[in-house]
C-alpha cells in the first residue's frame, strides 16, 4: 500500500491587533514591543491621514525591516503633506538603507514630490540634491528633463551634475544638447563630466 503523505501547512501568524482599533489605539500600538502589532497597526492607519506624523517618528526609530516597510507603504498611501515631508527628512538620514527605502517610495508619489522638486534640488546639502535627482529617473513626471536641465545649467556641485547628465543619457531629448555642451565648457577639467556629457550628446544625437 502506498504511503500517503499528509501536508502540512505553514502556521499563520496571530493577529496582534490588541488595543482598540480606533486612530489613538492605532498610533499607540506603534509603539508596541511586539514588531507584529506594529506591523498590523501601520497598515490599519493607511485611511488615517492624521495618522502621518506619528508614522514618521516611528519611521525614524523603527529597526525592523518589514514594519519600516509597512510604515512606508502607508505614509505612500497618504501622500498627504506631512508624509512628503517625512520622507524627505528620511533623505537626511545617516541610514543608507532608510534613504533608500524614501526614495523609493518618493517614486510613486509624482505629483506630491513634484510639488516640491525645485526646493530639493535648490537644497543646500549636495547629497539631498543628488538623492533628488535619483528619485526623478523613476518618477513619471513631464518636468523632469527640465529639472535636469536646470541641474546641469545651475549647480555648482560636480557630482550632482554628473548624476543629472547620466539620467539625461536616458531621457535627453534635443532640448538638453545646448546645456550639455554648456556643462563640458563650465567644467573642462572634469574628465567624468567630459565623458558622461559626450556620451549623453552621442545617444541624444542618435536618437
Amino acid at each position: 500500500m502506498p504511503l500517503i503523505k499528509t501536508l502540512k501547512s505553514d502556521p499563520v501568524p496571530q493577529d496582534e491587533r490588541k488595543l482598540p482599533r480606533d486612530d489613538v489605539g492605532l498610533v499607540r500600538e506603534l509603539e508596541h514591543t511586539d514588531p507584529l502589532a506594529r506591523r498590523w497597526a501601520a497598515r490599519d492607519l493607511a485611511t488615517c491621514p492624521e495618522a502621518a506624523a506619528a508614522l514618521v517618528s516611528r519611521l525614524q526609530r523603527e529597526n525592523d525591516a518589514s514594519v519600516r516597510e509597512i510604515i512606508l507603504s502607508t505614509l505612500t498611501c497618504l501622500g498627504n503633506g506631512v508624509a512628503v515631508s517625512g520622507l524627505v527628512q528620511c533623505l537626511r538620514s545617516g541610514d543608507a538603507a532608510l534613504r533608500n527605502e524614501a526614495i523609493e517610495a518618493m517614486k510613486q508619489l509624482p505629483e506630491e514630490v513634484g510639488a516640491i522638486v525645485r526646493g530639493l534640488l535648490a537644497d543646500a546639502d549636495a547629497d539631498v540634491r543628488i538623492f533628488t535627482v535619483n528619485i526623478l529617473e523613476s518618477l513619471r513626471h513631464p518636468e523632469v528633463e527640465a529639472w535636469l536641465i536646470e541641474v546641469i545649467k545651475h549647480d555648482q556641485e560636480v557630482n550632482v551634475c554628473a548624476t543629472a547628465v547620466d539620467l539625461l543619457a536616458e531621457v535627453g531629448s534635443p532640448a538638453a544638447l545646448e546645456p550639455l555642451q554648456q556643462l563640458k565648457m563650465r567644467f573642462a577639467e572634469e574628465p567624468y563630466i567630459q565623458f558622461a556629457a559626450d556620451l549623453a550628446l552621442k545617444r541624444i544625437s542618435e536618437g
